[in-house]
């Protein structure tokens, strides 16, 4: 009664401030579904103590002693309720431990770091606070039996999916984190077009800002096709739901380029009939892949036998 009670707050917590994510969560089995919740509050909890309504009043010293109070939850130790589905949830499924360190690791570079000389420096911040979602989520979505891919490489589909998901929502909010004197794009890359912080500031929307936002889409877009193919071959009770995180994502990137390319006055959202919409679009792509992943088989095993 008590891990039902704690996975039941998971869900709500999940429901008021992720909805769309929620969304996709509900059409997982239900050990998943809680799962997953877990993992979604330990990371809000996270994020919190960056960007949470009481982070001015936390130091440094908050996310040394949250690193610990996580080593404790893997080791059976949980503090309070929340911590306790976690800790059903790693005696459930394989997680690993590195990447919740490494989330907290990029939360202490958001304590000191708003500006990012280049790609590779935006790319490991990117890693650390969603790459590592995805490493986190594997474990839990299972993959598929008759997978063709290796591990590594639906791991490696999960990291970039994570990546593309946080590049979109760098994208997005642009204006806003903009307001809060961070600006989370490539410095080197602003100034290839001719930009600087001052042009970000001004909210201006120039044809050198449109060019600039052009490339930052067709990078994004690059990595969920990176992680197509290893959302193919994730359990098949689990392809619909990450599907459908794939393609609302890839409408924001659509909004973007809808709304003119002018992230610094409006902000690009999927409303909810469109993200209602994405549902059975999301599963014909699961199944249809389903399809594939079962043909490719057959033809393999006819080869091996000589078509018998």
């Amino acid at each position: 009664m008590f891990l039902e009670e704690a996975y039941e707050r998971c869900k709500k917590i999940c429901a008021e401030y992720a909805k769309t994510f929620y969304l996709g969560t509900r059409l997982m089995t239900e050990e998943r579904q809680k799962a997953i919740w877990a993992i979604y509050v330990w990371c809000r909890r996270t994020d919190d103590l960056v960007d949470g309504p009481n982070a001015v009043y936390l130091s440094s010293e908050a996310l040394d002693r949250w690193e610990e109070r996580t080593e404790d939850i893997f080791n059976g130790r949980p503090y309070d309720m929340l911590d306790a589905a976690l800790t059903d949830t790693v005696y459930k499924f394989p997680l690993d431990i590195k990447p919740l360190k490494d989330m907290i690791e990029g939360m202490r570079l958001d304590t000191w770091k708003s500006r990012y000389a280049n790609f590779e420096e935006l790319y490991q911040y990117c890693y650390c606070v969603a790459g590592t979602v995805g490493l986190m989520s594997v474990p839990v979505m299972g993959i598929a039996p008759e997978s063709h891919l290796s591990s590594q490489s639906i791991y490696d589909a999960a990291l970039s999916l994570g990546i593309g998901n946080q590049l979109t929502n760098i994208l997005r909010d642009v204006g806003e984190d903009a307001q809060r004197g961070r600006v989370y794009l490539p410095q080197d890359e602003l100034a290839q077009f001719g930009l600087c912080d001052d042009d970000i500031f001004s909210r201006k929307v120039t044809d050198g800002w449109r060019e600039f936002m052009k490339k930052q889409i067709r990078r994004a877009r690059f990595y969920f096709n990176q992680a197509e193919e290893g959302a193919s071959q994730l359990d098949k009770a689990s392809r619909w739901p990450v599907w459908s995180c794939l393609i609302i994502y890839r409408k924001i990137l659509d909004a973007i380029e809808e709304n003119a390319y002018d992230n610094l006055t409006k902000r690009a959202y999927v409303g909810k009939a469109k993200k209602l919409l994405t549902l059975p679009q999301a599963y014909t792509r699961a199944l249809s892949m389903s399809n594939l992943a079962f043909q490719s088989n057959l033809s393999c095993e006819k080869h091996i036998t000589g078509g018998q």
